[in-house]
């Protein structure tokens, strides 16, 4: 056989080369090593960083609901304005027997239905912060939770921010009837319910609160303290938060109910 000449002997070599180069990804030799370094190592990094995400479009969520409530209140204001104005031109005309007093009536109607729109939208935007803060709570303290692993049922956790009561068995919104009894009866005025089951804001954030009410009461106070022990002795479960999130959220609350999650 004719050995090669230099000029071929480096193109075969070359050639010998760039076919090692393509054979080795498609093979994966050589990069076991590397592959799971790459992988083991940035896990906690990305889990906080997903927090991190999380957290931020919590945040978004809330500006925005916020805002639109502002947009319909807006809404909302111009049509009362008007409902108005046109109550006080229907009654000029009828004092001048020009229309009858049921055009009347029903410009009043309007005026009425109007403002009870406005209310009620002033009231969402009232409650709104309340809301957004009992949430971002939870969101909180489920964080803490599931540092602690899994609750067996009838356990009782506490800690310097919450208390968590996991329940002995299943429990349904529609016995919630029980505990607004309890409450009034015993402290003569209605249970402080600020979000019953899937409120607007569980909506925008896609927390599934279908099965759970949130109580405007400090677990702390008297009377929080006479719910929890009203619920426990029941076996309902509960989730009793204690403090705030420093620069966005003040609301300390009862969440009745298996803890919400994201969906």
């Amino acid at each position: 056989m004719k050995p090669f000449s230099s000029t071929n002997d480096i193109r075969v070599r070359t050639a010998i080369v760039f076919l090692v180069i393509a054979i080795l990804p498609i093979t994966g030799f050589g990069q076991k090593k590397k592959t799971t370094s790459r992988q083991a190592k940035p896990a906690p990094a990305r889990a906080a960083g997903d927090l991190s995400k999380l957290r931020d479009e919590y945040i978004k969520a809330t500006k925005d609901y916020k805002a639109s409530l502002q947009k319909l209140l807006a809404l909302y204001q111009a049509s009362a304005r008007k409902a108005e104005a046109r109550r006080d031109q229907m009654k000029a005309l009828f004092a001048e027997g020009l229309i009858s007093k049921h055009d009347v009536e029903q410009a009043e109607s309007a005026v009425t239905d109007a403002g009870l729109k406005l209310s009620e939208v002033q009231q969402q935007i009232g409650t709104a912060d309340t809301q957004i803060a009992q949430a971002l709570v939870e969101i909180e303290g489920e964080k803490q939770m599931a540092k602690l692993g899994p609750i067996r049922r009838g356990s009782l956790v506490k800690t310097t921010s919450f208390i968590r009561y996991n329940g002995v068995g299943h429990w349904f919104l529609s016995q919630a009837g029980p505990i607004e009894v309890f409450f009034q009866q015993t402290f003569k005025r209605p249970l402080p319910i600020a979000v019953f089951g899937q409120g607007a804001i569980h909506n925008q954030w896609r927390l599934d609160h279908h099965n759970a009410m949130d109580i405007s009461l400090n677990p702390d106070g008297p009377e929080g303290q006479a719910l929890i022990n009203f619920l426990q002795s029941n076996g309902i479960p509960f989730s009793a938060f204690r403090t705030a999130i420093p620069g966005v959220a003040t609301g300390p609350h009862i969440h009745i109910g298996m803890p919400s999650h994201r969906y």
